[in-house]
C-alpha cells in the first residue's frame, strides 16, 4: 500500500508542494484524496531533497491543505495497449471517450518509450501513397519517415490531415496498415470533424484516435502525443503493422510545454519557450522509423501552425532540424481556391529519391518530378514579370510557361479533399501538363521516356 502524506504545504494554480516525502521520483504519478473522498491525479515535476513539486491533472479547486492526503504510486504514466485499440477514441490520458467498453490491455507500457538506437534503424525506402498528388508526385513520403506539414492559422491543415489519414496506404502488399491520430488543444468542433470524417469513410476501423481538447489541462496535452506513440510502437513492433502517426497541432503542444515551464519558474529560452524544447521535440519525433529485424514501421506526419506565418519561429525551426523535410501550405494558393494549398517549391521531402522509381512507383517518376519543378518555377517567374512589365513584354515561350503554372496549380495541386489519386493518375496528369510545353523544353527527361510517354496521346 503506498504511503500517505498529509504534508501539503501550498497550492498555486496547477502546482502543489508536498513536504517530507521519501523515495519519490521525478515523473512519478500520484493521487490526492480530498476530505470528501474525491480523488485527483497528479505527477511529480521536481524533487528537492524531501520536497516534491507536483502538477495536478485536474483543477486545484476545493483542495484543503490540512484535510487532503497524497499517495505516490511508484510508477510513471502508462498506457494499456492491445489490438482492440483500433477503431476507438481516447482522451489525452488514454481513457476511452467513445461510449464503448473499456480496453482489456495485453500489457501496460510507460508512455515515455525509448528513442530508437541509431544502429538498430533500417533506412526508410518504401513508398507510401497518400492519394495527394502534391505529396506523392513531388514530395514523396516513405515508410519510416518524419515529414511535417507547416501550416498557418486559418489554413485547412485539418482537412489535409484527415484526407491523408483516410487515404494513406502501402501499395502492392497485404501487410496490415494502421493510423494513429493524435489531436492536441483542438476545439470540440474540430474533434467532431475528425471523428465523423473517419466514421463516414470507414477509415475509423484501422485508426486509433487520441483527442485532447483546448479546455483540457496543459499537462494532459503533453502526454497526448506520447500516448499516441506508445500505441504506435506496440502496433508496429509487436503486431508487425505499418503505422502512420499524425500529430496535430505541435504548436499547441509546445505552448503547453512553455506554460508548465513558466509555472515552474524555469529560465526561458527563445520566445519564452524552455531551453530544452529541442530535446523534448526530438525525443518525440525520433520514436518514428524502421527497426532492423522488425516487419512494422512508424511513419510520422507532425502538423504545426507557424505563429504569424513565421518559418523562423522556434517551433517550425526546431522541427525542421529534426525531421526529413517539410510540406508547406500557402496562404496565397488558399486565397486562389487551390485545395489542398500545398506550396510545392519550398516544400521538400529529403527521402523522396529513396521511395520512387521502377518497382516502387514508375520509371518516369524521378525525371518528370524534376521537370515539373523546373517548369513550375519558371512559370511563376514569368507570371511575376507579367505583373511588373505587362503581358506584351514576355516572349512566346514565357507565355507558355505562365500558362503551364496556372494549369499546374489548377489540375495537379488542386484536387479537393475527397479525391484519392493513385500514383499512376498523378504521373499521367504530370505528363498531360508537360505536353503544354514543346518537347525541346523538356531537358530533364530522357528521349526514351519522352518517346514512350510524351508522344502518347
Amino acid at each position: 500500500m503506498p504511503k500517505e502524506y498529509r504534508t501539503i504545504q501550498e497550492v498555486a494554480g496547477p502546482l502543489m508542494l508536498v513536504k517530507s516525502v521519501e523515495n519519490v521520483k521525478y515523473d512519478e504519478l500520484g493521487e490526492i484524496e480530498l476530505a470528501d473522498g474525491q480523488t485527483r491525479r497528479c505527477k511529480v515535476l521536481e524533487i528537492d531533497g524531501s520536497n516534491a513539486l507536483v502538477q495536478l491533472f485536474e483543477s486545484s479547486t476545493g483542495i484543503n491543505l490540512s484535510n487532503s492526503k497524497v499517495r505516490f504510486l511508484g510508477r510513471s504514466m502508462e498506457l494499456g495497449v492491445s489490438e482492440d485499440m483500433l477503431g476507438r477514441v481516447f482522451d489525452g490520458l488514454g481513457r476511452t471517450i467513445d461510449d464503448g467498453p473499456e480496453i482489456l490491455p495485453e500489457e501496460r507500457r510507460d508512455i515515455n518509450g525509448l528513442p530508437m538506437n541509431p544502429a538498430a534503424r533500417a533506412y526508410p525506402s518504401e513508398f507510401i501513397q497518400t492519394g495527394v498528388s502534391a505529396i506523392d508526385g513531388l514530395n514523396t513520403l516513405v515508410r519510416g519517415q518524419k515529414l511535417p506539414i507547416f501550416s498557418a492559422s486559418g489554413l485547412p491543415h485539418a482537412n489535409l490531415a484527415a484526407q491523408i489519414a483516410r487515404q494513406a496506404k502501402v501499395r502492392g502488399t497485404t501487410e496490415p496498415f494502421a493510423v494513429v491520430f493524435a489531436a492536441m488543444g483542438i476545439t470540440f468542433e474540430e474533434a467532431n470533424f475528425f471523428i465523423q470524417s473517419f466514421r463516414d469513410t470507414g477509415a475509423i476501423d484501422r485508426t486509433v484516435l487520441f483527442i485532447n481538447l483546448a479546455n483540457d489541462p496543459a499537462v494532459e496535452r503533453i502526454s497526448t502525443p506520447k500516448m499516441a506513440l506508445t500505441a504506435a510502437e506496440y502496433l508496429a513492433f509487436e503486431k508487425d503493422m505499418h503505422v502512420l502517426v499524425i500529430l496535430t497541432d505541435i504548436t499547441n503542444y509546445a505552448d503547453a510545454l512553455r506554460e508548465i515551464s513558466a509555472a515552474r519558474k524555469e529560465v526561458p529560452g527563445r520566445r519564452g519557450y524552455p531551453g530544452y524544447m529541442y530535446t523534448d521535440l526530438a525525443t518525440m519525433y525520433e520514436r518514428a522509423g524502421r527497426q532492423r529485424g522488425k516487419k512494422g514501421s512508424i511513419t510520422m506526419i507532425p502538423i504545426l501552425t507557424m505563429p504569424e506565418d513565421d518559418i523562423t519561429h522556434p517551433i517550425p525551426d526546431l522541427t525542421g532540424y529534426i525531421t526529413e523535410g517539410q510540406i508547406i501550405l500557402s496562404r496565397e494558393l488558399y486565397r486562389k481556391g487551390v485545395t489542398p494549398p500545398i506550396d510545392v517549391l519550398p516544400s521538400l521531402s529529403r527521402l523522396k529519391d529513396k521511395g520512387i522509381g521502377k518497382g516502387k512507383t514508375r520509371e518516369d517518376h524521378a525525371s518528370t518530378m524534376n521537370q515539373l519543378f523546373a517548369a513550375y518555377a519558371r512559370g511563376k517567374d514569368a507570371k511575376e514579370l507579367m505583373v511588373i512589365l505587362g503581358e506584351a513584354a514576355l516572349s512566346d515561350i514565357d507565355l507558355i510557361y505562365a500558362k503551364f503554372a496556372d494549369e499546374f496549380e489548377e489540375k495537379y495541386i488542386s484536387q479537393g479533399y475527397d479525391n484519392d489519386r493513385s500514383i499512376e493518375e498523378t504521373l499521367d496528369i504530370g505528363w498531360e501538363l508537360l505536353r503544354i510545353l514543346p518537347r525541346s523544353e523538356l531537358k530533364r527527361i530522357s528521349d526514351k521516356l519522352l518517346d514512350e510517354y510524351y508522344e502518347k496521346h
